[in-house]
């Protein structure tokens, strides 16, 4: 029986743009290594499971599309009888997957109800080898991240070529000094074809190339295979002795008389081959005192795997997904799974195959070590899920979590936040970030008329400053200084460092009341509490511009433990309120003033930030704490305006209005399920940068926004119900931490410890160490405890 829609004009091979899901399942992560393989739709390329679920029918049912690739792939035995030596930048490892895979495929056709297409029919042999060949989605995504890195210098910037000729075909086809074909760079100075350096277990070379650089002082060449018809190629400045952007290349190449458009890429570019050496480095897991740890495996127990610099990821979504609220919300194996044309840039779908694979015992199992001369009392693994599909879709268009670099962890996991919010259209039922928020209130009294002013902020996690104590070496000596190798640091209770969150403070504030610039006395308490609350202790000290880790221990154990002393009391008989329109700090009856943390203010101003930038930054950050925005002002330090006053929107800012009301970004924050009184408010306050207006509406979820000029055709809002739980007493218990090893945050390793009944082991909940892909019992839990970064408690 023949198939028609192999002759279908839709049928076409995958552009280089596009995204070729044969790795695993858009919806869970069954991938092209379990039985069933991986069905990939070739009208879009969307992958299917093809087991049990069957999610390549689902997507057949919705779309309409007929044929798909079916590819199985089976892990070859293979003879190591001692590990690859370490390899340099250039001289990379080039195992392809048939070196280390036999993969098996089959075109079935939906629409027709065959399940064995004759694959040499109409268009398909084109199609089929296209998706063979292409570049996984995985692999894609993390090469245009790895290559954000990339820079021009100044020698591709203002590259002197020498006279330039038309080089003959014939010898751009090998090495100017020896007969190698491939691997081929050619000299954009003076237009000299050679070889490059050996590469281990791939393409060899002589470094003829090299050489030549070396011997006339030219600095950039390009790699002939790597070139595409795009523009893109590897550049490399052996000046620098770097990779390089040449924002000239089309150029430059027809400078030697080649035509980009006109050339084909037949070989791993630099990137590519680099990417793969990264996904083989593995983490040593065994305990201080060298013994190995317990792999745990089951329910709750699947691990994800590193997939370069990815370690803030994992650890903080293992600890979300352990939380009732996150499984309640997003762990649904007996439903369909949500409707969308595509499930890769779908939000809610891939929060639901995260929770799918997180939380069932469907992926978590050792890992068949099919490799012969192995030693079989190595500690069996498990493979780990990876959260490549995840990990694009949340840093989309973010400036540092769309890239490879380490980030970090309480960073990320308020960006997440920010991003289920708005996904569930303010929907406080469906979102469970709902499960953090709570209500803090500030009491602000003059310190000379004794009026007092409530104002309440809602927040979904608190920073608490931790003290600096270091040690003395000895008694009467001076501390040890910053450099000196064993700094210690005096321990610090949690309860003191949430006195010190909570106790009182002094601000320079003109009353509006009585007129005294005697000052206010500033505290925050809870007015409400969360059901689960994060906590980030801050343990930095800006040394050199940078923030710099310290290592001071916090104690904090898992006894439950009662924050009722933290409750505010609220307006109380005997106290008297300021004017509703006295504006503190302000003229009586003016526009109401944003007034700065004080605590925090005065933190970034003893790093040395001038006070109009630390006011600005508390602003766009929600005058949260001193390390959002101290983070917040190193991403803007180059913005035009970062010494200008803080603009809020009133008197005579009718201009700034204008150019904040833009329609493009009204649109786009409307995209992200922002209304346009909230986009219109939002711009407006934040001088039309669309990323601090999104940080605005998330930080001011009670406000309306700006309606305009129909302000008539709004109804009264009516009083919303504070997030939270205000009754006591309030008892937290410690349910996981995210640790961080590292003396800074942007480098180091993340894990995540969880607190976890383990099967076998009794009902008492045990610590569990997840460690990217590897899931152990934990061991030495009180140190653990003592460096945690981001705690989680839950409310009994």
């Amino acid at each position: 029986m023949s198939c028609p829609h192999v002759h279908s004009t839709d049928l076409n091979p995958p552009k280089s743009s596009q995204s070729v899901y044969r790795e695993d399942c858009t919806q869970c992560f069954d991938s092209q290594d379990d039985e069933a393989g991986i069905d990939v739709c070739l009208s879009c390329f969307n992958g299917g499971c093809a087991g049990d679920r069957n999610h390549s029918l689902f997507h057949h049912t919705t779309s309409s599309h007929p044929l798909v690739l079916n590819i199985k792939r089976t892990r070859k035995q293979v003879q190591r009888d001692e590990p690859p030596p370490k390899l340099t930048k250039l001289a990379i490892a080039a195992e392809t997957e048939d070196d280390k895979y036999q993969t098996t495929t089959l075109v079935k056709c939906y629409a027709c109800g065959i399940q064995d297409v004759d694959k040499t029919t109409g268009r398909l042999p084109l199609v089929v080898d296209a998706v063979l060949n292409a570049m996984t989605f995985a692999k894609q995504e993390e090469i245009k991240a790895w290559e954000q890195e990339f820079t021009a210098c100044e020698h591709t910037l203002y590259l002197d070529q020498q006279d330039g000729r038309e080089i003959e075909s014939q010898h751009l086809g090998g090495c100017s000094q020896c007969d190698l074909k491939e691997n081929l760079w050619l000299c954009l100075v003076c237009g000299n074809l050679g070889c490059g350096r050996a590469q281990f277990g791939g393409v060899g070379g002589n470094s003829h190339g090299l050489a030549h650089a070396t011997e006339s002082g030219h600095g950039v060449a390009v790699k002939l295979g790597s070139i595409t018809p795009e523009g893109t190629a590897d550049v490399y400045c052996y000046l620098c002795n770097e990779e390089r952007i040449d924002p000239e290349l089309a150029s430059h190449l027809a400078h030697w008389g080649i035509n980009i458009a006109e050339r084909e890429k037949t070989e791993k570019s630099l990137m590519e081959m680099q990417v793969e050496q990264n996904l083989k480095w593995d983490f040593s897991m065994m305990t201080e005192d060298g013994k190995e740890s317990t792999p745990l495996f089951g329910r709750g127990f699947t691990g994800l795997k590193n997939i370069g610099n990815t370690c803030y990821l994992a650890s903080t979504v293992q600890c979300l997904f352990s939380l009732p609220a996150f499984q309640q919300r997003y762990f649904h194996p007996d439903q369909p799974p949500p409707v969308t044309t595509l499930p890769a840039e779908d939000l809610e779908t891939q929060l639901r195959k995260l929770a799918d694979g997180l939380v069932s015992d469907r992926y978590s199992r050792p890992e068949t070590n099919e490799q012969v001369g192995v030693d079989d009392s190595d500690t069996p693994h498990q493979k780990g899920l990876s959260p490549a599909m995840f990990k694009h879709l949340i840093g989309r268009g973010h400036e540092e979590f769309s890239t490879m670099r380490q980030q970090d962890a309480f960073e990320f996991l308020l960006h997440l936040f920010k991003l289920i919010h708005v996904s569930n259209n303010a929907d406080l039922e469906a979102d469970p970030v709902q499960s953090f928020r709570f209500v803090l209130e500030q009491r602000l009294q003059c310190l000379n008329c004794k009026r007092v002013r409530y104002r309440t902020d809602e927040q979904d996690n608190i920073s608490i400053p931790v003290p600096v104590r270091r040690k003395q070496t000895s008694a009467g000596e001076a501390p040890l200084g910053d450099d000196s190798k064993g700094l210690e640091f005096e321990a610090v209770s949690l309860k003191e460092c949430l006195d010190i969150f909570t106790s009182s403070s002094t601000v320079e504030l003109t009353c509006p009341s009585c007129g005294s610039n005697s000052g206010f006395s500033k505290q925050s308490k809870f007015k409400t509490f969360p059901k689960n609350l994060a906590i980030n202790p801050l343990r930095f000290e800006i040394i050199g511009w940078v923030p710099t880790k310290l290592d001071i221990p916090v104690l904090v154990t898992a006894e439950p433990f009662d924050l009722s002393q933290y409750k505010s009391t609220g307006l109380q008989p005997n106290e008297e309120e300021l004017p509703e329109d006295a504006n503190v700090g302000g003229s009586v009856g003016g526009p109401a003033a944003f007034v700065p943390d004080e605590a925090a203010l005065g933190q970034l101003e003893s790093m040395g930030f001038p006070r109009v930038r630390c006011e600005k930054a508390l602003h766009a950050t929600g005058n949260a704490d001193a390390e959002a925005a101290m983070n917040w002002l190193f991403a803007h330090m180059e913005d035009a305006d970062i010494d200008e006053p803080l603009n809020l929107g009133g008197g005579g800012a009718a201009s700034t209005g204008a150019s904040s009301d833009d329609a493009d970004k009204i649109s786009q924050l409307g995209d992200m399920g922002i209304s346009v009184p909230q986009a219109r408010k939002a711009l407006r306050e934040c001088n039309g940068d669309v990323n601090r207006a999104l940080d605005w509406v998330f930080s001011h979820p009670d406000d309306q926004g700006d309606f305009g000029e129909e302000p008539g055709a709004v109804e009264p809002a009516k009083p919303k119900a504070l997030p939270g739980i205000a009754d006591t007493p309030a008892k937290f218990e410690l349910q996981s931490v995210v640790c961080h090893k590292g003396r800074s945050i942007h480098a180091g390793h993340y894990v995540a410890f969880i607190r976890k009944a383990i099967p076998g082991q009794g009902e008492e909940k045990q610590w569990v160490l997840f460690n990217d892909e590897k899931v152990v019992k934990a061991v030495d839990v009180d140190e653990m405890l003592r460096q945690a970064y981001v705690y989680f408690f839950s409310l009994l």
